[in-house]
């Protein structure tokens, strides 16, 4: 299981071109390579797919899973054009790109934060390409929140979201790797997390310049996923008809629904006991365990 742990995922670079412009996606590929893909994980905003290294390697020995690095992330080479973004359709485009790039048998939908949501928009799209969906605190707000964001209104009101205005605020460029992992360890959204999970988080995260280690999810996109809210996860729910769980931090959650919503009775609703919105870093048993029950 050591080795397992510690194995290197396979990089891939899976070509993409759509109204969103063309490039590159980043994907990790973990696991036998010579049977098909049985997982597909999403990341967080302003993270990327090796952050979730320790959390998925363990799952390699029985499953091989693609993990992606979404646009403006990590080694993902897809630009990114912010003039007039309002919503994440460009994130399901490129996980719908994906999924039609997979052979074999439809595939488990996973991710976390921004990440869920991105695959859930997606699989509302491709529903014949997914099997399942595990969503790790995603970000639904309640229905009537999800109307008002739907209003021109709300673009000139995003720039006081404070998530956005703390991820402009944002260190763009350090000195060196080791400066970043002092700089975050034991701080803010990294709090509790193991220091591996952190050196994973910066080894796709920070690209080597000439001005030094830059962030690879500038502050500007991590702000405008945060800004940009037109998407609408409610009428994704409803045109899924696969298998939807929801896996809700207990403090701090983005995710509306505390129970299985009424008319879904594909979709339920659990709650994370003790977990908070970074559960899959801190309680990665209980994010494997899902991840592996629904895949086997």
């Amino acid at each position: 299981m050591d080795a397992i742990r510690l194995s290197p995922p396979r990089r891939l670079s899976l070509p993409v071109d759509n109204r969103w412009g063309a490039g590159e996606m980043s994907v990790l590929d973990f696991g036998d390579p010579k049977r098909p893909v049985d997982l597909v994980f999403v990341h967080a905003n302003g993270f990327n797919a090796m952050t979730y290294r320790t959390l998925l390697a363990p799952l390699s020995g029985t499953l091989r899973i693609w993990a992606p690095d979404l646009r403006g992330h990590g080694r993902t080479t897809l630009p990114t054009e912010r003039q007039g973004r309002r919503g994440w359709s460009d994130h399901r485009d490129d996980l719908v790109a994906l999924l039609d790039a997979l052979d074999g048998p439809p595939v488990v939908l996973a991710g976390h934060s921004m990440g869920g949501t991105a695959a859930l928009l997606a699989a509302a799209e491709r529903p014949e390409r997914v099997s399942e969906l595990v969503l790790m605190d995603p970000v639904i707000w309640g229905r009537v929140t999800v109307a008002l964001f739907q209003l021109p209104l709300f673009d000139r009101l995003a720039s006081r979201i404070p998530l956005v205005k703390n991820a402009l605020k944002r260190r763009a460029v350090f000195d060196s790797r080791e400066q970043a992992l002092a700089a975050y360890s034991g701080r803010g959204a990294f709090r509790g997390w193991p220091e591996m999970m952190i050196a994973d988080y910066l080894a796709d995260g920070l690209i080597e310049t000439p001005e030094g280690f830059v962030l690879a999810c500038a502050p500007e996109w991590e702000a405008s996923n945060y800004a940009a809210q037109s998407h609408d996860p409610w009428r994704a729910l409803g045109r899924v008809d696969r298998p939807v769980r929801i896996l809700r931090a207990e403090a701090g959650s983005t995710c509306f629904p505390t129970r299985s919503p009424p008319g879904l009775s594909n979709v339920t609703v659990e709650t994370v006991h003790g977990g908070t919105h970074f559960f899959p870093m801190l309680k990665a048993d209980v994010a494997r365990d899902a991840l592996f029950d629904a895949a086997v």
